[in-house]
């Protein structure tokens, strides 16, 4: 099988890791790195790859390489902590360094008699450190391949074992051409043949859809976000009219979301689509809460408890379509793939109910959005559902920061709807442009503003608008002054309730994308 396996040391970047390599065109999965050999060997992958991690390979109870990888004769690549376990397990020397090396680095490549074929490094010379400890001796069979100011072995390999490590990390956009690194380790040190292809994930989707629901039929959420559209012309494609798609209408959505899921659903993807009214039920529910994780389970439940209920209208079904992906489960710290810390639940990862009466089926679940949207593509999906913007499942809710009245959700879908009309007017939104993601966020903080020669005492609004490639880090947009000063002044003089607007200019990490 053409795949690499990912060991993650609990790196938050391992899933980035992973990204690089499909963007290669090889499949790959990511293990924790104590995973069972069984699991990790489960699918015959013809290298390995160490993330990076927070721990020091000389603390107790560090992460280590299992004794069957090592054994099992095929190349290894270590990145950071990853390249300092390989040290440490093959006899060499890491230390604590009295100079850290964090974010931007220039290395220089040293000659190498043995390794002339090592020409992954050859496109690098500025790359993205972070680390506190170093390499300080190589294991015997190694050769330095690159320095820096203060890793003087910031890249090592071993070509007849084919090990090699580098100390800083190729999977960030930080490092330009990083990516050259992973096509070079797969394809040539590995012999892979790059053929990961958004056609050869929809054949194997389907095959795996089927192989689960067999002949039954299949209840799917739909809110008109590309994740759940794409799940859902998955496994329309896989089964048929087996597939009931449902559309709840939770009255958290965007303006016009409602008619824009019809057309979609209705005209483009040829499905049975139900619509489920439920606005009363979900604003009840959350009548008097505030705490941002507490919404989002309440939301969670609802849902389910709601397609429990529509289940019954449709002859029961067993099996649940929810249009869950990658980050979603690492945001989440989802136990069977990462050790990386909880951030927030997502309502579809770690806001569902233990009770739940589905089997889920989760077509996307360790794919990237940019995977979802050329898989989109290929299924023929219009280039405007597959490019909308993302959308949380748990809606408006978690863009009303603080209580989700009617009166609040209401103000802050005004606000977004200028928001989104003004970049769209500007070329900011769509395939290809600026921003990956825009959006208003209605905040629980009131100040003192003049109207009409009148005090006003309202609320603050919040523009978020971030450029992304996978969802995993984001950076701000620079929006035009003049754009965000029209979009300012036509929220304060619109929406009632408004009377200052602010522009959020944080990237992702240290704060995420959305604010809560």
């Amino acid at each position: 099988m053409n795949s690499i396996a990912i060991l993650d040391f609990g790196s938050q970047y391992a899933q980035i890791i992973a990204r690089r390599v499909r963007e290669a065109q090889v499949y790959c999965e990511l293990f924790p790195w104590d995973a069972p050999q069984e699991q990790i060997l489960s699918i015959q992958p013809k290298g390995f790859i160490l993330s990076g991690g927070p721990k020091s390979v000389y603390e107790d109870n560090a992460p280590y390489i299992q004794k069957f990888i090592l054994e099992s004769g095929l190349p290894i690549l270590g990145i950071c902590y990853g390249m300092q376990a390989l040290t440490h397990a093959l006899g060499g020397k890491v230390d604590s360094s009295a100079q850290r090396e964090y974010g931007h680095a220039e290395i220089e490549l040293l000659p190498s008699a043995s390794l002339p074929s090592v020409n992954f490094l050859s496109s690098l010379s500025k790359v993205w450190m972070s680390h506190g400890d170093k390499v300080t001796q190589l294991p015997e069979g190694f050769e330095a391949l690159a320095k820096s100011g203060n890793s003087p072995y910031a890249a090592m390999g071993d070509l007849k074992r084919n090990y090699f490590g580098v100390q800083f990390h190729p999977e960030v956009h930080h490092t330009p051409n990083g990516i050259e690194l992973f096509k070079h380790f797969t394809t040539d040190i590995c012999s892979i043949t790059p053929d990961w292809t958004p056609n050869n994930i929809i054949e194997e989707s389907v095959k795996r859809i089927r192989e689960q629901v067999g002949d039954g039929r299949v209840l799917a959420a739909v809110s008109g976000g590309v994740d759940s559209s794409v799940a859902a012309a998955l496994v329309h494609k896989a089964i048929g009219d087996q597939l009931v798609c449902v559309f709840v209408d939770t009255g958290l959505l965007r303006a016009d979301e409602g008619a824009q899921v019809a057309s979609a659903f209705l005209g483009g993807l040829g499905a049975e689509l139900v619509t489920v009214n439920a606005a009363d039920d979900f604003l009840g529910a959350l009548k008097g809460i505030t705490e941002p994780e507490q919404k989002r389970k309440i939301v969670g439940e609802k849902f389910i408890r709601i397609f429990e209920r529509e289940a019954k209208n449709v002859g029961q079904p067993k099996f649940f379509v929810q249009g869950t992906i990658y980050p979603d489960v690492v945001e989440s710290s989802g136990p069977d793939r990462s050790k990386a810390a909880k951030i927030k639940s997502h309502h579809n990862v770690g806001g569902l109910p233990e009770d739940m009466e589905f089997e889920l089926v989760e077509p996307l679940r360790y794919l990237f959005k940019d995977e979802v949207r050329l898989v989109g593509e290929a299924l023929g999906l219009s280039e405007g559902l597959v490019w909308r913007q993302p959308f949380p499942g748990p809606g408006l809710t978690v863009r009303c920061l603080g209580e989700c009245t009617p009166e609040r959700v209401s103000r802050l879908r005004a606000a977004d709807r200028i928001l989104l009309e003004e970049l769209s007017k500007a070329g900011f939104l769509g395939k290809g442009a600026q921003t990956s993601q825009a959006f208003m966020v209605l905040l629980p903080v009131r100040s003192v503003g003049v109207m009409g020669d009148q005090r006003t005492y309202q609320e603050a609004a919040a523009i978020r608008a971030v450029t992304t490639d996978d969802f995993m880090t984001a950076d701000w947009a620079r929006l035009p002054f003049d754009l965000l000063a029209k979009v300012s002044s036509r929220i304060v003089n619109e929406v009632e309730g408004i009377n200052r607007v602010v522009y959020d200019i944080t990237s992702k990490p240290p704060a995420t994308i959305e604010w809560e």
